[in-house]
């Protein structure tokens, strides 16, 4: 497994506002405006799954599969033709600030992941500014 981690992101919220947001993927209707429409687009999502068009990938979706409340949300890609995983982690710092960081674990032999590194890499870190950036108050 190939594995890719964002650098560590401070939110000024807590953990559980932070995870009551996350765990629940029915929320993502408040990222619309934050999620390049040329990279994302025809999102659908219910409570436990997401299924995005991603720009050059194709339709994909994610189903959470583990929930640790107010530490750990886990994901896997169920249509991807490779094992994808995701762990978004949350530890709270002091009251109202969280660190937060996400993990891309992918199955890669090496030539895919000489062509997927940089794009999963820059992918990663766009991935954790947008949920460092997400209104978790609202």
């Amino acid at each position: 497994m190939t594995e890719f981690v964002s650098e560590i992101k401070t939110i000024a919220h807590s953990s559980d506002s932070i995870y009551r947001m996350l765990s629940d993927l029915s929320n993502l209707e408040r990222l619309k405006g934050l999620i390049p429409e040329d990279k994302i687009s025809d999102m659908t999502y219910d409570r436990d799954s997401c299924t995005v068009t991603v720009n050059p990938v194709g339709k994909q979706t994610f189903r959470i599969v583990d929930r640790e409340e107010n530490k750990a949300i886990k994901l896997t890609a169920e249509t991807s033709p490779i094992p994808v995983f995701l762990w978004i982690q949350l530890v709270e710092a002091e009251s109202e600030v969280t660190k937060m960081k996400l993990t891309i674990r992918a199955e890669l032999n090496p030539f895919m992941k000489a062509m997927a590194e940089k794009p999963l890499r820059e992918g990663i870190e766009k991935l954790a500014t947008i949920v460092a950036s997400i209104p978790y108050d609202k």
